[in-house]
């Protein structure tokens, strides 16, 4: 039989002589309740974020992407090629050159990233299913085409397929000198090309972003063999990591390999960041919140002294004292937390399945706020919760146990 765990319950449950203690009991266990219940919400909004943002990215980025370790740019031979392409789960390798160019067209004109991709990209990114008009193909009739956004579309006032007035683009001509010349006839490489279809996948994609061949940007940038990326998709029902570490053997330390997550670090890693300091600003409110399970303890072992006196003549020991007082606090606690943790998880599950709370945005991505639970969180949760417990209930039971009640035997 557990004595200072029937001791404990029996003091939670039974009515006290001071009505005041009572008061303070259910005021700790609302705050630690409500506590947790906003800690469990926020952290499950954030997972949530978390992955809307993979989902976003996710539609365009390829599985794994290869960049030089030093510049931006980097040598590709046929034979680094073929090698990358024999390599065990690797279905599909797309070379790439981007840069910031300046795009005209008519009397207006915008800085674009222009992204030059291998005849195989549609076959990579599925570029095919976000055209909203014109066609995905990069070379038709033997002409070239671009793939404009949406947003660069809509800011140039863009017409599909006008052979009359074709895009323009001009790129900064590489003259080994520091300084660029004011004429623009020698100062800037430019190449005409048709729009042949509009895009959209993501804002930030759909308002920079244009799809060229890649001779075509070979030749607008001179580049020849160099590559600024190289985008691998893996053969369906391989592990990517798998994937990854035989690339990095074959490349060696010149090269990156990415995976998704390593393509957006930043954004992912602001949002880690973020999740971290708002679970340790909750945890403080959670905290304060539980200073008053210290003020009710301390009420109960002044109350219960003559209680300790019994219990201390019969021959209990200073640490059994001091454990009727810890698991009191502990019970309190518990209590709180558990209600609270039913309640927040109730709160996500019916966001998750109703979407009650919605964005209030015509133009956000999504309807309602994103969320998910992970168990992570909620032993996350339940360890700041213990830790919180002992910290304010700790005094209380070592006063408890040290007392000297001779005089109220």
């Amino acid at each position: 039989m557990n004595v200072p765990l029937l001791i404990a319950r029996r003091y939670f449950f039974s009515k006290k002589k001071r009505n005041i203690i009572s008061i303070i009991s259910n005021i700790s266990m609302v705050g630690v309740a409500v506590g947790t219940m906003a800690l469990i919400i926020v952290l499950s909004v954030f997972n949530g974020l978390e992955d809307l943002v993979r989902s976003l990215y996710g539609k365009s980025d390829p599985d794994l992407v290869i960049t030089a370790v030093q510049g931006k740019s980097f040598e590709l031979s046929p034979a680094l090629l073929a090698k990358l392409r024999a390599t065990a789960g690797v279905r599909l390798v797309t070379e790439v050159i981007e840069d910031n160019a300046l795009l005209q067209y008519h009397d207006r004109q915008m800085v674009v990233k222009m992204k030059g991709v291998s005849d195989n990209y549609h076959l990579q990114s599925n570029i095919d299913s976000a055209i909203v008009d014109g066609s995905h193909q990069l070379h038709r009739d033997g002409l070239d085409y671009a793939l404009v956004g949406a947003g660069v579309q809509h800011e140039l006032s863009i017409t599909l397929d006008n052979r009359f007035s074709p895009m323009r683009l001009l790129y900064p001509r590489n003259t080994g000198r520091k300084t660029l010349s004011m004429n623009p006839e020698t100062a800037f490489n430019e190449q005409n090309i048709l729009a042949g279809g509009v895009f959209l996948i993501e804002q930030h994609i759909d308002d920079s972003y244009i799809f060229v061949p890649l001779e075509f940007a070979q030749n607008l940038l001179r580049y020849g063999n160099r590559r600024t990326a190289l985008e691998v998709k893996a053969k369906p029902g391989r592990d990517i990591s798998d994937v990854k570490d035989a690339l990095k053997r074959q490349l060696g330390r010149g090269f990156k390999v990415l995976d998704s997550d390593e393509q957006h670090v930043s954004l992912l890693k602001a949002i880690k960041v973020e999740k971290m300091f708002v679970f340790i600003t909750f945890a403080f409110i959670l905290l304060i919140a539980s200073i008053n399970i210290f003020f009710s303890l301390s009420m109960l072992v002044i109350d219960k002294r003559k209680d300790i006196a019994v219990l201390m003549a019969v021959g209990a020991s200073s640490r059994t004292i001091r454990n009727i007082f810890l698991l009191e606090g502990a019970i309190v606690a518990q209590v709180g937390a558990v209600t609270g943790l039913v309640l927040g998880v109730g709160i996500c599950w019916l966001q998750q399945t109703f979407h009650i709370v919605s964005m209030g945005m015509a133009t956000s991505v999504v309807d309602s706020y994103p969320v998910k639970m992970q168990l992570s969180d909620i032993v996350l949760t339940g360890i700041a919760i213990v830790v919180i417990t002992i910290s304010v209930s700790i005094r209380p039971a070592l006063n408890a146990a040290s007392l000297d009640l001779r005089e109220n035997l």
